[in-house]
């Protein structure tokens, strides 16, 4: 039997489910086709803050529930971090590089970009890190797919755009990246470059199948992740960041995670980091962000009406 997988049909989503079902044919032989499903998120124009957490996501879910397809696949950091009642996250596949990336024109660095510049991005979390930075950049609300966002740095519209560099990976197109940028200036969003494969939890075979792609590395990582962004109670238009990375200590496998909440206006920001074990990846979440709290990050989890810079 042929197992149908639901996607959006965005030329990254497609990009990304054609890899997913590339990657389960070679590891189970299950043939596996592809059904596009339309979003409310695709039909629609407006800022992805004013949309909501989900969006992207809940038509896939519809279709799940429906038994119109098998299992979807989200980029993970779309999903709403509560659990969806009677799905299951059955893979979380390797994660491509979670950095963020600059295209700018005539192949120039953020540090190369003259004051005035102007820099779009579609994330409220990108905004408030590039204000941040104090370079003086007029940064520039912007919507659309990966290549609708490039082709307004080769129009001239823009001279550069930030955007994730996992979704220009899996286009193929890294060639046009003129910087990847560094954690410490830009903390990524939580989950990002990560995929989650979800089916419906009484699917017990396809939930053992599926779960053959799984990587436990980057699924530790996205738990902790989620867990700080959960606990925060902050939805993925809220200026917070996170980013955890697995790598072998002194006593066997540790996680590192950091995590920031910033100011929109990004003249304040809190930055802090715990370590424990992969196995406690969402205590070390909900710790730090308890730890973000405690310093102060209520006060910066603001509405983003009173963003000065819309």
């Amino acid at each position: 039997m042929t197992l149908r997988l639901g996607t959006r049909g965005s030329a990254l989503a497609l990009a990304q489910s054609q890899h997913v079902a590339d990657s389960l044919r070679a590891a189970t032989g299950q043939e596996v086709e592809l059904v596009e499903i339309v979003t409310a998120g695709d039909r629609s124009s407006a800022p992805v803050q004013q949309l909501g957490v989900g969006v992207f996501v809940s038509a896939l879910r519809d279709a799940l529930g429906a038994k119109e397809i098998d299992f979807a696949v989200h980029s993970y950091k779309d999903l709403p971090t509560a659990p969806a009642d009677g799905l299951h996250i059955a893979a979380v596949p390797p994660r491509e590089d979670p950095r963020d990336a600059l295209v700018a024109s005539g192949g120039r660095t953020l540090a190369e970009l003259p004051p005035g510049a102007r820099v779009g991005t579609g994330a409220l979390r990108r905004m408030a890190q590039l204000r941040a930075l104090g370079l003086q950049l007029e940064v520039v609300p912007i919507r659309g797919n990966v290549d609708t966002r490039l082709r307004k740095v080769s129009a001239g519209e823009l001279d550069a755009v930030v955007l994730a560099r996992a979704g220009i990976a899996r286009l193929g197109r890294t060639a046009e990246i003129t910087e990847t940028l560094d954690p410490m200036l830009m903390l990524p969003a939580p989950a990002q470059g990560a995929l989650a494969v979800e089916c419906r939890i009484d699917a017990e075979d396809l939930v053992e199948l599926l779960g053959r792609l799984d990587h436990a590395p980057t699924r530790a990582a996205v738990t902790a992740e989620r867990a700080l962004l959960a606990t925060l109670e902050a939805g993925c238009s809220a200026p917070v960041a996170a980013f955890a990375e697995v790598a072998e200590g002194d006593s066997g496998d540790e996680i590192y995670l950091r995590g920031a909440v910033i100011s929109p206006d990004g003249t304040r920001d809190i930055r802090l980091s715990r370590t424990g074990t992969p196995a406690a990846a969402a205590e070390i979440g909900r710790a730090l962000a308890a730890d973000l709290v405690e310093s102060g990050a209520e006060t910066l989890l603001g509405s983003t009406e009173n963003d000065p810079h819309p």
